[in-house]
């Protein structure tokens, strides 16, 4: 006959069993739900983040900031640097609106293809320069300056030959002095974007200025006038 007795000590050893297990389960839920509460701040960005991880955050936006800062301050930015942006802002403000004239004023071919060659280089460099005065927080003027808006006048009342002639002399009388501008801040500058810039503006400027003088109509006064204002004598 069974011994009903040991079987009802073993029940009872297990279901103690079971029981001890069971708050011991139960006593791990409390302990990870009350260490998700102490890491989570009601209403914080950083819930459920560990700290390890929050730090390692924290340390890779300090790296793109610093990194941002290499790129918007590769160099000091002189007032040389500065005036150099402003003039090339302004160069494109008014020349963009001279190219345009070219192709409804101008009676020479050589003229309008002058004036496409300005349209092309000014747009692409009045992009850049934004971007890079943006980039180095210089502020750019949104008009020319007045000279450069009555040449615009100018040339807009001028038709035919007048037209080319005055179009060919101003503009390649400005781009001569802008060059000598350019030259100096691309020797000088100690700043990565503003010696990329004046590079770009180099090979524009130079192009514009070799498009003008094949159109044959500048005079010799004007090659004179830029080699004094850039070169002026020693007293």
């Amino acid at each position: 006959m069974p011994d009903h007795r040991g079987m009802t000590g073993r029940a009872k050893a297990r279901t103690a069993l079971v029981v001890v297990a069971t708050l011991a389960v139960v006593g791990v839920g409390s302990v990870m739900v009350l260490n998700a509460n102490a890491q989570t701040a009601p209403g914080s960005t950083e819930a459920r983040v560990p700290a390890h991880d929050m730090a390692g955050m924290r340390m890779g936006s300090a790296a793109q900031a610093a990194a941002t800062n290499d790129v918007a301050g590769a160099g000091p930015v002189t007032e040389l640097d500065k005036t150099f942006l402003v003039k090339v802002r302004q160069a494109g403000l008014w020349e963009i609106p001279a190219g345009d004239l070219a192709q409804t004023h101008a009676s020479s071919e050589q003229v309008k293809r002058a004036g496409l060659h300005l349209l092309d280089g000014h747009s692409h460099l009045d992009q850049l320069v934004r971007e890079d005065a943006k980039m180095l927080g210089v502020p750019l003027p949104d008009q020319a300056s007045a000279g450069q808006q009555a040449w615009v006048r100018q040339l807009t009342a001028a038709q035919g030959l007048e037209f080319d002639k005055l179009f060919a002399n101003l503009l390649r009388e400005s781009h001569g002095k802008i060059f000598a501008t350019i030259a100096e801040v691309r020797a000088g500058t100690q700043n990565d974007v503003i010696r990329r810039h004046a590079t770009q503006a180099n090979q524009t400027v130079l192009d514009h200025m070799t498009v003008l003088e094949d159109t044959g109509l500048v005079d010799a006064k004007t090659i004179a006038d830029v080699a004094a204002a850039v070169n002026p004598p020693a007293k």
